[in-house]
């Protein structure tokens, strides 16, 4: 029996990618996202226009697409409610976010230097894609002005280990990417971890955990 709703959030589930770019200053900036998908060796990337990464991406034309592993969904939660921009919209205000520019220091994550980009690389990434910006195409209305950012990608960072001898293949097996649902965190089909996002966003599942129900 299917019922017809009016869902408020379609994120059914994504890897979470750090999205590496420059400041402006040329700082490094960090960004957790999941609104992303492959095709050959492009990407597609949907930013709000109200963040620094957005901003970033625009003016620099280049990024590095990390992703996470499940194993790092503590470092990842550290960074949900961060921005880099200095100047944060009240809606963002009343959902706990806070400026900070240090965003590796905050995450106790390395910032590691990329060689085709100049944006960085999370050095305990597993899989990192340096990229540079094809397209930038916004969409969204007035309430969710966004950028849908058409990257391309031209190289590849693997952990050995991760691949199949032999292959220029990543074993399915031995990846398990870090995956947001509804904006909670899943690994191995487990939820693994509370999530400070899905508390900002107010999402009933939260609601009900905090009041025992």
């Amino acid at each position: 029996m299917h019922k017809i709703s009016d869902l408020k959030v379609l994120y059914f589930g994504t890897p979470v990618v750090l999205i590496g770019s420059r400041n402006e200053d040329g700082s490094a900036n960090i960004s957790p996202m999941s609104s992303a998908w492959w095709l050959d060796d492009s990407c597609m990337l949907g930013l709000g226009n109200n963040g620094q990464t957005a901003a970033n991406l625009l003016r620099e034309r280049e990024c590095v697409l990390n992703l996470a592993s499940s194993s790092m969904v503590d470092a990842v939660d550290r960074l949900a409610l961060l921005t880099a921009k200095a100047v944060i919209p009240d809606y963002r205000l009343h959902q706990g976010y806070r400026y900070e520019r240090d965003k590796f220091g905050v995450s106790g994550l390395t910032e590691q230097p990329a060689e085709l980009v100049r944006a960085p690389r999370v050095e305990e990434c597993p899989i990192q894609l340096e990229c540079v910006v094809d397209e930038a195409h916004p969409f969204g209305g007035p309430e969710t002005e966004a950028t849908a950012f058409q990257v391309r990608v031209v190289r590849i960072h693997v952990e050995e280990e991760l691949i199949i001898p032999g292959t220029q293949y990543v074993d399915p097996l031995g990846w398990d990417p870090l995956i947001m649902k509804f904006c909670e965190f899943f690994g191995g089909g487990q939820n693994v971890h509370p999530s400070r996002l899905a508390e900002g966003w107010n999402m009933p599942h939260q609601l009900q955990q905090a009041t025992g129900s």
